[in-house]
């Protein structure tokens, strides 16, 4: 009796644990759903004018106007896009008059970012963004061949000698031949929670059909004895 007892109370408590790791998904999946309805929000709302001062926690994808000049100077980011392959996202300095700040114009295919002229009065609709996408796997940019694998808004901004300022174009007015807008979203942010949550339930289910089966064909024996 006493090893039915205990096989029962590690039965009822693995499930227990598993039930509750699958529920604290459940609500971490309610969490994040949560954070990136805001972020979504927020990317979508009116812009405003470039504040005088910028905090990245705060400011984060804050929707913005700003015109300026140009700079013929540009860095070339590698990426890839679904369905189109290898790109380069164009990094550039936009000088508005007072400040020199980092624009992401869009992608381009790899084979035209040579072809690309820089220059003129533009009007750039985006938002300010500060992506996380090194790490240490990131390889070093080659500076020789202006060819850069991750935007890197401090290092880019040193740089180029811009503010440590970043907004990524959703519109370009005028527009700019073989440039493609490539406006920030929530697609790239992980919310894999509900994954999670499958698999921690799956793993009670299991854990209790098999804690089951023990405790019966244990009990077969011990009725045998």
């Amino acid at each position: 009796m006493k090893r039915l007892l205990f096989l029962i109370i590690v039965a009822v408590v693995g499930t227990g644990i598993l039930l509750s790791l699958g529920k604290w998904q459940l609500d971490r999946l309610a969490w994040k759903r949560a954070i990136l309805n805001e972020i979504e929000t927020r990317i979508q709302d009116a812009p405003i004018p470039l504040p005088a001062t910028v905090d990245p926690r705060v400011d984060e994808y804050q929707a913005i106007d700003v015109t300026g000049t140009l700079t013929p100077n540009y860095v070339r980011v590698l990426g890839g896009l679904k369905n189109i392959g290898a790109v380069h996202k164009i990094i550039t300095v936009l000088d508005t008059g007072d400040r020199r700040i980092l624009v992401d114009l869009g992608y381009t295919k790899i084979d035209d970012a040579v072809q690309l002229r820089l220059s003129g009065t533009v009007q750039i609709t985006g938002n300010l963004h500060w992506p996380e996408e090194t790490d240490s796997y990131t390889p070093a940019p080659d500076v020789a061949a202006n060819l850069w694998f991750a935007r890197d808004v401090d290092k880019l901004a040193a740089h180029l000698n811009a503010e440590p300022i970043l907004i990524v174009a959703k519109e370009l007015t005028p527009t700019i031949d073989g440039l493609t807008p490539l406006p920030v979203d929530t697609a790239g942010i992980p919310n894999d929670h509900l994954n999670y949550a499958i698999t921690w339930f799956s793993l009670a289910a299991v854990w209790a059909a098999m804690s089951a089966l023990f405790f019966w064909r244990t009990r077969q024996k011990v009725s045998e004895k």
